[in-house]
């Protein structure tokens, strides 16, 4: 099977992004080298104008009013380079790293930088070649674009720095040197298109997309296994409630729900026409006749629809503003090709991203909650339907079952809540009050990033605990599963079997964590 290639000159989506972030070839196309070079040829032509054009012939930020002889440009990008290299802590994740430098040449290759085309080929060079900046997490405001990050990454092309090549830190030059690729020698504007834009953001944004999705797609599977175990009623489902409350998330949900569900012989079927209240009501002589069976189930199961539906419209937002960010010229000054002149403004102010990612962190938050009340209600004796405490395959009292992985569970939210502060309004001003305002969107989509990364476990112990409740009812000989969710739970199940005694549980916990965070897992008929 040949290996996918992704041209970034195009208009590369965020699943783009997260295929060459995890190895698949990135190229820029033809028409788009012909836009980079229509751009930098305009570029040219201002400088030998002696056109006044930021951070080309003049300083940067608040020292803009200071104007640069035109022969003196290569030194200041290089400087600009160098004085915002001063980022700090721990590096960011290879991925995220891969996911940041593709998002920046499908920024570059739109061809409003002005950008070398040598520039756009060295990046294509370090991805080929998995060589991969060290970036430091934290420094950046997300204001003036993600100025910190992008200068390591534009630091490591010129090598300096350190990069990881084959899993080991190695010095920048050396690694370029191996791979036969040329360091940068930045001119004219090729250190302000490098790192003044929002592609840290962006990329990392984009990463999040599709772990958000997928998880969007386990909860909504784990959740119709949890609907089949308690023998969920599905009127609650019913399309008729969709259109009368037309949002495209809920309409969406129930339908998956009935497809997952079709062959359950569990779930009960709506009761239509309604049924007839019993006769002899009257004779009770209060005229209530007590201790019935509820016709509804409780919220958790019953309003899947609407919570779930609400998720996935949300994710939806998230997606299609990351979307239009990855096709969008985020750096200043815009290089108008058709205008003939430069364009000075804000491209690089990241509020959109920074917005959406904080957005992106309520259902993230809101899935792991309603995970884990549908965990306490399996594991508790009094609401899940006669099945053993903690559903303990062993004996209860000395087998105590998944007591203590629901105590994760209840910990995992009580550490997701506390990051929920949104950082998109914690704007400091900063840069001798050139940045009075600043967007903290790089901040906001690491936050999204980390609250991703422990909802897979909660999803894990949610997973789990439904499978083991199956089990439970398959052992007694109650079984009338849907099909897909039989293939769910013994998948799990293979990982994490029943609990006959007690065992450590953390390890495995993570194996099934990392299978369903995947980013291809197997078609099990619901997607």
């Amino acid at each position: 099977m040949m290996a996918r290639v992704i041209d970034l000159g195009g208009t590369p989506n965020p699943a783009d992004i997260e295929a060459i972030a995890h190895g698949a070839k990135a190229i820029v196309s033809d028409a788009a080298r012909l836009r980079i070079k229509r751009a930098s040829a305009l570029l040219d032509d201002l400088i030998a104008q002696r056109r006044r054009v930021y951070g080309v012939t003049t300083g940067f930020g608040p020292l803009a009013q200071h104007y640069i002889a035109p022969d003196q440009t290569a030194l200041l990008q290089r400087q600009l380079i160098y004085h915002l290299a001063s980022g700090v802590g721990q590096p960011l994740p290879p991925v995220q790293v891969r996911a940041i430098m593709a998002a920046r040449i499908a920024s570059l290759a739109q061809g409003g930088s002005g950008v070398s085309g040598t520039v756009i080929d060295l990046m294509l060079g370090c991805l080929d070649h998995g060589i991969i900046p060290c970036i430091p997490e934290m420094g950046t405001v997300g204001a003036s674009g993600d100025l910190t990050p992008l200068a390591h990454m534009a630091l490591c092309l010129m090598g300096e720095g350190e990069v990881l090549l084959d899993g080991q830190k190695r010095p920048a030059g050396e690694a370029l040197a191996k791979a036969g690729l040329v360091p940068l020698d930045p001119g004219r504007k090729d250190g302000l298109a490098l790192v003044n834009g929002t592609s840290a953001m962006t990329g990392i944004a984009a990463l999040n997309d599709g772990g958000a999705a997928r998880a969007f797609d386990q909860a909504l599977l784990i959740a119709a296994l949890i609907a089949d175990v308690s023998k969920a009623r599905m009127e609650a489902y019913d399309d008729a409630l969709s259109r009368a409350r037309p949002h495209p998330g809920q309409a969406k949900t129930a339908a998956r729900l009935r497809h997952i569900l079709h062959d359950s012989q569990r779930v009960m079927a709506p009761e239509w026409p309604n049924p007839v209240l019993k006769a002899g009501i009257e004779a009770a002589g209060d005229g209530v006749l007590a201790a019935q069976t509820c016709p509804q189930d409780a919220y958790s199961l019953r309003c899947l629809p609407q919570e779930l539906g609400a998720a996935f419209d949300l994710l939806q937002f998230h997606h299609d503003v990351v979307t239009r960010e990855l096709a969008a010229v985020s750096d200043n000054p815009l290089i108008d090709v058709a205008a003939g002149h430069a364009v000075h403004g804000g491209n690089f102010y990241g509020q959109h991203v920074a917005y959406v990612s904080d957005c992106l962190m309520l259902p993230l938050i809101k899935l792991a909650v309603h995970g884990e009340r549908l965990i306490n209600r399996l594991t508790d004796p009094v609401r899940n339907g006669g099945l053993p405490a903690f559903l303990s395959a062993g004996t209860v009292g000395m087998s105590s079952g998944l007591m203590g992985a629901q105590v994760t569970a209840t910990a995992l939210v009580a550490e997701m809540r506390g990051l929920a502060t949104p950082m998109s309004i914690q704007s400091i001003a900063t840069n001798a009050d050139n940045q009075d305002v600043v967007t903290m969107g790089t901040i906001a989509a690491r936050k999204a990033a980390r609250l991703l990364d422990i909802l897979w476990r909660l999803l894990a112990i949610e997973a789990i605990t439904a499978s083991h409740a199956m089990a439970l009812y398959r052992a007694r000989g109650e079984d009338g599963f849907a099909s897909a969710t039989r293939a769910f739970g013994e998948r799990i199940l293979d990982i994490c079997p029943p609990l006959s005694q007690d065992r450590p549980l953390g390890a495995e916990i993570e194996r099934v964590a990392a299978l369903l965070s995947l980013p291809h897992l197997p078609d099990d008929g619901f997607r």
